[in-house]
């Protein structure tokens, strides 16, 4: 089988470097424990293997008694932080920067007496850190939560980092339509989440087959595999080459594969090095 891989996919600048952090931290020797609060990608390969080395994923602050605390690439609430401190916690700061920027115009705009307005996934762990940085902070995921926003506010507006351009800007036209004071928005996307989505929906429509490879929870995965659905039916998310049905693969020539921002290296290398060697003929 021929196979495509992506000009751009796999690990993004904020991942890569939370990663590196998290292998450096687990490579000293120390008598104490490492912990991530919360998974610190959204790769399950990734975590695995970290915990390997040593790295304890936790939920809640109030598991962690003594030891050194990894912020992870999505960032956490400033309330969560105070909490660490106060504990006497060693902490180290992994958080995305791009993620941190938005956290910080988020905390602007509050000064500034804006209502913020998140456009993104309320359950998502880098919304609810933005969330963490304003006061009364408002989640809207689609047109369904507008009834979310009170009438004639001041808005300030950002958007989750991994949404696409599209949904962006149709979700700021419905909100442009609505009543308002006074309407702020800063652009808040990333860019190499973009370059990902446009390499990904333009690789989909010259194969017979599409593969998104990444973390099921992965809200830049998830938006990726969206995004080639509409374009190419035969789109299939998967986390790894375990999760394949082969038998979609009968009578196809020609595969793509992308993969999310959290998808290591070595996940897209042998997912494609099978599909390569992939008789569609004989199985």
């Amino acid at each position: 089988m021929k196979v495509i891989v992506a000009e751009k996919c796999g690990f993004c600048h904020g991942v890569r470097n939370a990663i590196s952090i998290a292998e450096k931290i687990l490579a000293q020797e120390q008598e104490d424990d490492v912990y991530s609060l919360g998974p610190i990608i959204h790769n399950k390969d990734s975590c695995e293997r970290l915990a390997k080395a040593g790295l304890k994923t936790v939920n809640k602050v109030d598991q962690i008694q003594s030891g050194t605390v990894l912020i992870r690439s999505h960032g956490a609430a400033p309330v969560q932080i105070a909490k660490l401190k106060e504990k006497g916690l060693n902490i180290v700061d992994a958080t995305c920067v791009l993620v941190k920027r938005v956290q910080h115009i988020a905390e602007e705009f509050g000064r500034d007496g804006y209502k913020v307005v998140i456009i993104g996934d309320e359950n998502h762990p880098e919304v609810q850190a933005v969330v963490g940085c304003a006061k009364d902070a408002v989640v809207i995921a689609d047109e369904s939560d507008l009834d979310k926003l009170a009438k004639n506010d001041k808005l300030g507006i950002v958007c989750q980092t991994t949404q696409s351009p599209e949904h962006f800007g149709r979700m700021l036209g419905a909100i442009g339509r609505g009543s308002f004071k006074e309407l702020k928005v800063i652009n808040t996307l990333c860019e190499e989440a973009i370059k990902r989505q446009q390499s990904a929906v333009e690789l989909c429509r010259q194969v017979d087959i599409m593969f998104v490879l990444g973390g099921l929870e992965s809200a830049n995965t998830r938006r990726l595999a969206e995004l080639c659905k509409k374009v190419n039916k035969q789109t299939f998310h998967l986390q790894n080459w375990n999760g394949l049905d082969k038998r979609i693969l009968f009578g196809k020539n020609i595969a793509g594969v992308t993969a999310g921002a959290s998808t290591p290296e070595w996940i897209i290398a042998e997912f494609a090095g099978n599909l390569k060697a992939f008789d569609t003929a004989r199985g």
